[in-house]
Parts: C-alpha cells; structure tokens; sequence
C-alpha cells in the first residue's frame, strides 16, 4: 500500500472508531439498548469496575435492555477520544461527562472508558470497554 492509501486507511480507521463512542453514547441517550450492544464485537465485553462484568451478546442484550431501556435516565457525553491503532485491533481512552436520573434523583458524574476495539466482519466494534466512574453524585435540583 502507497503512503496516501496507508494515511487515508489510518484516518477512515480512527474517524470509525470515533464515531463508534459516539454512537454508543447517542443509543444510550435514545434508550436503544439493542443497538448499543450492536457495536460490540460477538464476545464483547463491558466491564463497569464494581458493579461487575457483562461478557457475551446474549448477556449484554439482557442487561443493556433492563438498565439502559429502563426508568433510569442516562445522558452521556463523550469526548477527548485518544486511539491507538495495531492493524485491524486498537486501544484507546475515551473521557465522559455524565447526566443521570436514577431513582427520582439527577446526578452528574465524570469519568472515562478505556476501550479495546476489533474489526470484526470489516466493521469496527468493542472488544471491551471499561467505565471508570471517578464520581457520581447529586446534581441538586430534580430536572424535568
């Protein structure tokens, strides 16, 4: 592969990985869990540090439908997305801002994802995802 090839493949790979945070951030926000657990990679992963480890398809559709379709009200914002590639896998550090409703309380929280991501069937998924929440807490009055 000429360099303009191998530039133009390396900025297609990052802008993909990029918009995969995004769009799991915007199904979050949606309350699409199906479509979330889309854009991980067959036997992904979604580890949520102490709340515990969600392995496999199956496992992911049965959680993300409860907590993620459910009552509590998730709004994430991410960004400052640093990637590193190697070929067709990559790893990288997504930062997040967090609006929640949980239990008729808002929360704001902050934190960050440290991804692994796969091509998988030429597409880019999640091989796993980390969140580590560094904090959550009252957001002081209740939002509509």
């Amino acid at each position: 592969m000429d360099d303009t090839a191998a530039t133009v493949r390396r900025l297609a790979d990052l802008e993909a990985i990029r918009d995969l945070a995004r769009r799991y951030a915007h199904h979050v926000w949606q309350k699409q869990p199906l479509q979330a657990v889309e854009l991980f990679a067959r036997d992904g992963v979604m580890d949520l540090g102490p709340d515990g480890r969600i392995e496999g398809s199956e496992r992911l559709r049965a959680v993300y439908g409860e907590k993620v379709g459910g009552d509590t009200l998730l709004q994430p914002y991410v960004h400052n997305h640093v990637i590193t590639l190697e070929g067709d896998t990559a790893s990288g550090v997504c930062y997040l801002d967090l609006r929640c409703r949980r239990d008729g309380q808002s929360l704001i929280g902050a934190g960050f994802y440290e991804d692994r991501y796969v091509r998988e069937d030429g597409e880019w998924k999640f091989a796993a995802r980390r969140l580590n929440l560094c904090y959550l807490v009252p957001a002081g009055a209740e939002w509509p």
